[in-house]
């Protein structure tokens, strides 16, 4: 039985989510632990939160390990934290997901999500019950823990140039959607020095604002506000903040794609190599054959990007959702990081975002989901194999079918009983012909189990 997805483990609240059960993971995970090391525990603002956590940390506590709560905070604030302070992290948080989901997210010690051959570890130690239960003297204790967020802020400015943001003295609406952000990027804008307006940033599990998923339907008023006012740009982060998302002061919202290839054009040099999966746009490698730098590709998931990122001593990586690795920051999809450095760029160059997004190779992108059950995909992913065997594929991760000048992706969520088809093209025509001949294909097979 496999546990842990992309990212985590997720689950709706009382039907997958029940307190036996994240008692029992929190026990494997203090099992699969030294007794006595440190875990550090942070969540986003869900209203199932504190249940999660509870339950998780009291299945810690009865294996002999400590736990130090940090409350509300950023995944990545979370996984600093963990680095600098503890010996292991836990995040209760479902991203993006509706609000009657939540997740239990490991941490490595260096700040890394867990790899995948220690997510098996503790999912054998969880399967066969072989839980280390110690006695009432050496049960774990539990503490408040210090100021994360304060410190994740001040690591940030840390790492870009504080003094030229000030200097442009920004104007900047940013869409917390009531998620953690709300106790961190207003304020991170703040000490650089910018004018902000915000949006949903009161931290609301309910998610009363819009859904999350900072996707171009749930960003209507960010992107009325920035078109309507005199802004330089408009911000939006996803519910626990790993990701981030720009609107142009135009109220133009901008893909995931284009400001991670935006950043890569201006930190790749000669000889660098940049991260990302199999998912992310042609404009990379253009970028990157431009700047003398090299491509990696991997499979969807922050992990495996930062963790081959730590391989191969990349500059820079990041995945198409908005979700971009700094390593001079941590190795990890960090929001408010990535906020900070598009500052900076526009700051160095002294362009509005409209013209450095014009700037770059220009493709169309598109993703949808298919509702598909959890025990059919593998069936449907090797009929998918079958059915393109004779075309250009790539098969890292899912069926990627590539063409001229366009490609089409077809793989399984790891979160969500869904498949996810992404496209990209030269055209908008091309792209929804792609997408909707694919859907087709899917959807006739996903029927067929």
């Amino acid at each position: 039985m496999r546990l842990f997805g992309t990212n985590g483990i997720r689950g709706v609240i009382g039907e997958d989510f029940t307190p036996d059960f994240l008692a029992k993971i929190g026990m494997a995970i203090g099992t699969y632990l030294s007794e006595g090391s440190t875990v550090i525990a942070g969540r986003d603002p869900r209203v199932s939160g504190d249940m999660v956590q509870n339950a998780v940390i009291s299945g810690l506590l009865s294996t002999g390990i400590d736990v130090i709560d940090i409350g509300i905070a950023p995944t990545p604030a979370v996984q600093l934290y963990t680095k600098n302070h503890g010996d292991f992290g836990l995040i209760i948080t479902a991203s993006h997901n509706p609000p009657r989901f939540n997740g239990v997210k490991a941490i490595a010690g260096d700040g890394t999500e867990l790899s995948r051959n220690e997510e098996r570890k503790i999912e054998d130690i969880y399967q066969k019950e072989r839980f280390r239960i110690v006695p009432w003297d050496r049960t774990g204790i539990y503490s408040p823990g210090g100021d994360a967020n304060s410190e994740y802020v001040r690591r940030i400015l840390d790492n870009v140039n504080v003094e030229k943001i000030k200097n442009r003295k920004f104007k900047v609406a940013i869409d917390c959607a009531n998620g953690a952000s709300s106790l961190t990027s207003p304020y991170l804008l703040e000490e650089l020095g910018v004018k902000v307006v915000s949006l949903n940033c009161q931290p609301d599990g309910r998610f009363p604002g819009h859904e999350s998923e900072p996707k171009p339907e749930n960003l209507n008023d960010l992107m009325i506000l920035v078109k309507e006012g005199d802004f330089d740009l408009g911000v939006a982060h996803d519910g626990d903040a790993d990701r981030v998302i720009f609107v142009d002061e135009k109220g133009n919202f901008i893909p995931g794609d284009k400001s991670l290839a935006l950043v890569a054009k201006y930190i790749l040099e000669n000889g660098d190599i940049i991260v990302t999966p199999v998912s992310s746009s042609m404009a990379i490698e253009e970028i990157a054959k431009m700047n003398g730098a090299k491509v990696v590709y991997t499979k969807v998931g922050a992990p495996i990007v930062a963790r081959k990122m730590i391989e191969v001593k990349a500059k820079f990586g990041g995945e198409e959702n908005g979700g971009m690795i700094i390593p001079e920051m941590q190795y990890c999809r960090d929001g408010a990081m990535g906020l900070a450095k598009v500052l900076e760029i526009m700051a160095s160059t002294g362009k509005n975002l409209s013209e450095l997004i014009n700037d770059l190779p220009q493709y169309h992108q598109g993703k949808i989901s298919v509702p598909c059950a959890n025990n059919k995909k593998d069936d449907v992913l090797k009929e998918l194999e079958k059915e393109f065997s004779e075309e250009n594929t790539i098969t890292i991760d899912g069926v990627k079918i590539v063409g001229e000048n366009w490609w089409v992706l077809i793989r399984p969520s790891g979160t969500e009983p869904i498949y996810r088809i992404y496209a990209e093209a030269k055209t908008k025509e091309k792209l929804e012909e792609l997408i909707e001949k694919y859907r087709k294909i899917l959807e006739e097979i996903i029927q067929k189990f």
